[in-house]
């Protein structure tokens, strides 16, 4: 083979060295983009990009612009009594649906915002008036909670294991039925206005769903997986693998030993960096010691919400 030849073979190794390591780079960057790092894609699913909003903004419900008057109405279920506050953070997200909305609609001769809120018939809840036609105040701190209080799954995963709660089984509990988790737990204000500014009802909540609604409302991006009752949480890099067991009439009220396996199982073979299993039942002992040997899994079972709900200190 003469010397060209050779050249000629170099430079094909080189071209192809350099495609590969192109292309490797591409899906790192990729995959940090979606928030999982060193994660091939079939060890974790793909994350809705918009999942992250969910919870995070009030959602809205209609938008008109009527003569000077531009009327927002917000699919948010308003406490019996009202909420002053709550109606402050409304009227301030009103301002921004506008602010949105100007990009495509005219909005110069809008002189006033009329907001509406409510499940079933809205109800008017504010007005204000514009600094001058068209001209939008400054933007507001809005409902956005992923920076202005603590991750909620910090304390379970990066603190100790609290086992103060290890020997109140509840013996006493019907074998057919539990009552609504919200007559057994305190939410604090704070939290409670960002559930309702993010559309989902407090009283009605069972207590997978309210846990789950708390995560979205802190910033983590929910997405369904491909097994029933199964989702991923993503946020800051980091992935919690989740599996609910609500509790449904009828059955026993304390969590079962083969949910427990399926969920470890699951876990394991999920490529989340760690896993929580979320119901309404009662756990049983063998939660604390499975917790004791391994740091990555936690359960939240119904006589462990309060404490869920206490440790983000929102008041």
């Amino acid at each position: 083979m003469g010397e060209a030849g050779a050249l000629f073979i170099v430079i094909g190794v080189l071209a192809i060295v350099a495609y590969l390591l192109i292309r490797a780079r591409k899906r790192a960057q990729e995959s940090q983009a979606d928030g999982m790092p060193g994660r091939g894609p079939s060890s974790a699913p793909v994350l809705d990009p918009f999942a992250a909003e969910i919870g995070r903004r009030a959602r809205v419900a209609g938008f008109h612009v009527k003569g000077t008057e531009a009327e927002v109405t917000f699919d948010v279920p308003l406490p019996e009594g009202g909420d002053e506050v709550l109606t402050d953070l409304l009227m301030g997200e009103a301002v921004e649906v506008l602010r949105e909305k100007r990009h495509t609609l005219p909005i110069d001769d809008v002189t006033h915002i009329v907001v509406y809120a409510g499940r079933g018939e809205p109800q008017l809840i504010g007005r204000s008036k514009l600094p001058s036609p068209g001209q939008l105040p400054p933007p507001g701190p809005g409902l956005d909670f992923a920076q202005i209080a603590r991750d909620p799954l910090a304390q379970h995963f990066e603190g100790g294991v609290d086992h103060s709660v290890a020997y109140e089984t509840k013996m006493d509990v019907p074998a057919d039925e539990l009552g609504p988790i919200r007559n057994e737990v305190r939410i604090p204000a704070g939290l409670e206005r960002g559930l309702r500014a993010s559309g989902v009802d407090p009283d009605e909540l069972e207590a997978t769903e309210f846990v789950l609604s708390v995560l979205r409302i802190f910033g983590y991006a929910v997405s369904d997986l491909t097994q029933p009752n199964t989702y991923l949480a993503a946020k800051d890099g980091r992935t919690t693998f989740i599996r609910t067991d609500p509790h449904q009439r009828g059955e026993h009220p304390e969590l079962s030993d083969s949910a427990i396996r399926r969920f470890l199982a699951d876990f394991g073979s999920s490529g989340a960096d760690r896993g929580m299993l979320i119901s309404g039942k009662y756990a049983p002992f063998m939660v604390h010691e499975i917790e004791s040997r391994q740091p990555k899994v936690r359960f939240i079972t119904r006589e462990r919400v309060q404490g869920f709900i206490d440790s983000m200190a929102l008041g």
